[in-house]
């Protein structure tokens, strides 16, 4: 899951986004941040990394996966994270009340209004997100690009993530199709995710929420 996704998956509280938003950034064990973060910013970072592993694992996000050619299938994690955040974008009024701009701009202001608290990495790209307007950038495939483009640049090895668009623009129905049969599933379990109590993690939870993945299937 990329950006976007992540924060809406989120609860509808400020710390709670924001706690999504940093789990790209926050590192080991949570145990170690207690001083550092609220209950509610470490639970949000905690439900970022079981949404990872939920999209992981899930038949329609490795279908997506697979759609892409060799060439890209080393990075197609990253290429479907970024497509999944557009087909997001697009629908966005099947999956939210709010605007999309409304939602992105309360978001901008709570990551501004944050920014001293941030890890470091997280500091440094804070103004950008904001200036570049990141999180609505996804609404077009022009933007997809250059997100991909950007991320190409960062990465150290060679790669194919500048031309990776082309891929897209190919598969694209059928990416749409499966993103619009996954996100369902995948606010279903971030709610089961947020009804559970969250305590503050130990080594033996080893960050896990005790939530089975296939709690979500029992229940449909």
């Amino acid at each position: 899951m990329n950006y976007l996704a992540h924060i809406r998956l989120a609860e509808n509280t400020p710390e709670s986004q924001l706690g999504n938003f940093l789990g790209d950034f926050v590192k080991g064990p949570l145990e170690d941040y207690q001083n550092c973060y609220s209950a509610e910013i470490l639970k949000g970072i905690a439900t970022h990394r079981q949404i990872d592993c939920f999209t992981d694992r899930h038949p329609l996000y490795l279908q997506s996966r697979r759609l892409l050619g060799d060439r890209y299938f080393r990075f197609s994690g990253i290429i479907i994270d970024i497509a999944y955040d557009h087909f997001l974008s697009k629908h966005w009024q099947l999956f939210a009340a709010s605007q999309l701009d409304d939602f992105v701009n309360d978001f901008y202001d709570n990551l501004q209004a944050n920014r001293s608290i941030l890890p470091p990495k997280a500091r440094a790209i804070a103004p950008k997100v904001v200036l570049e307007n990141w999180l609505a950038s996804y609404q077009t495939l022009a933007g997809v690009n250059r997100t991909l483009a950007r991320i190409s640049r960062r990465l150290k090895r060679a790669n194919p993530l500048a031309t990776a668009s082309e891929e897209l623009a190919e598969h694209y129905e059928a990416l749409e199709a499966g993103f619009l049969q996954f996100f369902p599933e995948a606010i279903a379990y971030a709610e089961i995710l947020q009804k559970s109590p969250f305590q503050q993690p130990s080594s033996e939870s080893a960050l896990e929420l005790s939530i089975n993945l296939q709690s979500l299937h029992r229940k449909k």
